[in-house]
């Protein structure tokens, strides 16, 4: 039965409007690969109006399923927060993720993928040649090489493929979010197996800090 004494009443009566504070808030549903990146821009900033809902990392091994699975997020979320942003860059859309956003009113973050933005959009685009046989990491992508790169591929049962699949690479370029020398030994590892050469570049957090601090 539930308990109806006055004071249980008046104090219910002062809790403010939940529904409300949701809608002075707003929604980054963002690609899982950048959930503890984005989470540490919100808390290291105070940023207390910004929610984050991440979608499955995984969904990378199927890019034309991103588009409508955030689509679907959004329609979810619309109801319930002031606004909706979108922490995906293309990621392999193929610019069908813009047009989602075009057609649900909502930004995303700009580039063509994690790699770009986190280096700088522009100083990405100005390597250009320079990076074209590169394998990027990042410190997401070193914590989960083995389960998103060799099982996925299926090089722990055939590790002749390798050749197949990487030999027009000639290195890998991990792009460091963070000064960890773990992650740089494991990264270092990642290369080994992938019979590559080895650089390090520390990045930051890139136009990915950029957007979400100036996110309203």
């Amino acid at each position: 039965m539930p308990d109806t004494t006055p004071a249980r009443r008046s104090l219910t009566s002062a809790l403010p409007d939940l529904g409300e504070l949701a809608q002075d808030r707003t929604l980054i549903i963002a690609c899982g690969a950048l959930a503890r990146e984005i989470g540490t821009v919100i808390g290291r900033n105070g940023l207390s109006h910004l929610a984050l809902r991440c979608l499955p990392a995984t969904l990378h091994n199927t890019p034309d399923k991103i588009p409508e699975a955030v689509r679907a997020a959004i329609h979810a979320s619309r109801e319930k927060y002031g606004r909706i942003i979108v922490g995906y860059a293309d990621c392999g859309t193929g610019g069908l993720l813009d047009k989602v956003c075009a057609e649900e009113g909502v930004e995303r973050i700009p580039g063509p993928h994690c790699y770009a933005f986190y280096t700088g959009n522009a100083a990405f685009e100005a390597a250009g040649d320079d990076d074209m046989t590169s394998f990027y990491l990042t410190d997401f992508l070193v914590r989960q090489f083995d389960t998103l790169v060799i099982r996925t591929l299926g090089l722990d049962r055939h590790p002749e493929l390798r050749d197949m699949y990487f030999g027009n690479y000639e290195k890998v370029i991990y792009l460091a979010q963070t000064e960890n020398a773990e992650l740089t030994v494991a990264a270092e590892q990642a290369a080994e197996k992938l019979g590559l050469a080895f650089e390090r570049r520390f990045v930051g957090l890139g136009d990915l800090a950029r957007f979400i601090n100036d996110v309203n």
